[in-house]
């Protein structure tokens, strides 16, 4: 049995989806918790615009309205596994937002029997051992994903790791995952120059509205530019016998 709250919560959308009047002890029983925990997750569900009806009282009893029929997406059980491990992922790693187990319950609510039968099971057997330095929101992916898409600037308060603060105008160009802590690497305006930022540093995210021209990102690559000291040094792979990184890249110290 699934013990995280949305693993559960799932669990209890799929008893309710079955159909029918359900016992609170009944549901209680089944997920293995007790009847209040059965309540609150219920709520839950209604939080995320599912009609679950409750009769109140000692003989307290579930029920799932019927809602609109959405026609089954046309996943394969393959590619619903990789989007359920992905969706659990991250759910791990931004533990405090709300958006992986909205995006997970009204994914099954959608998906035909056969596909909700394997992301369930995908949900069940997916445990994320290793928890992140530092996490991020969805909020901020959205801002940032938006600002590179429609050409425009960020602007954010900032705190470096010596504890100094500072207001940064900021091209976004990619946010990248690294040893347990997310990045985000932008063409600073007031700086003139690239830079790489811990996203955990980052306060009062905001779109800056105004097309502008963007600066060519000066690598072909992220990791090229990060193993070349920031696109300074030539880099070279061991087969090919050339320089390693040096300490300063693997440490990313030219960020902020």
């Amino acid at each position: 049995m699934d013990e995280t709250p949305t693993g559960r919560t799932l669990q209890l959308l799929s008893l309710l989806q079955s159909g029918g009047d359900w016992p609170a002890t009944d549901l209680a029983h089944r997920l293995g918790v007790s009847v209040r925990t059965v309540r609150r997750d219920a709520q839950r569900l209604r939080d995320l615009g599912y009609d679950v009806r409750a009769r109140p009282g000692p003989g307290s009893s579930y029920q799932l309205r019927p809602g609109v029929k959405i026609p089954p997406l046309l996943f394969t059980e393959d590619e619903i596994s990789v989007i359920i491990a992905g969706l659990r992922v991250l759910e791990a790693w931004v533990p405090d937002d709300p958006a992986t187990s909205a995006a997970l319950l009204k994914l099954d609510q959608v998906l035909p029997r056969r596909l909700r039968r394997r992301a369930a099971a995908t949900a069940l057997v997916t445990e994320v051992l290793q928890q992140p330095a530092a996490v991020i929101t969805s909020a901020t992916i959205g801002v940032l994903a938006d600002a590179v898409a429609d050409n425009t600037r960020v602007r954010f308060d900032y705190t470096d790791r010596n504890g100094e603060r500072s207001e940064r105008l900021i091209e976004p160009y990619r946010h990248f995952l690294r040893n347990g802590r997310w990045y985000l690497v932008g063409f600073d305006v007031g700086r003139a120059d690239w830079r790489v930022f811990c996203i955990d540093r980052i306060r009062d995210l905001e779109p800056v509205p105004g097309d502008h021209e963007p600066h060519p990102f000066p690598a072909p690559s992220i990791e090229h530019w990060l193993t070349s000291d920031f696109g300074r040094a030539t880099v070279g792979t061991a087969e090919e016998g050339g320089p390693r990184p040096s300490r300063g890249v693997i440490s990313m110290r030219r960020r902020g």
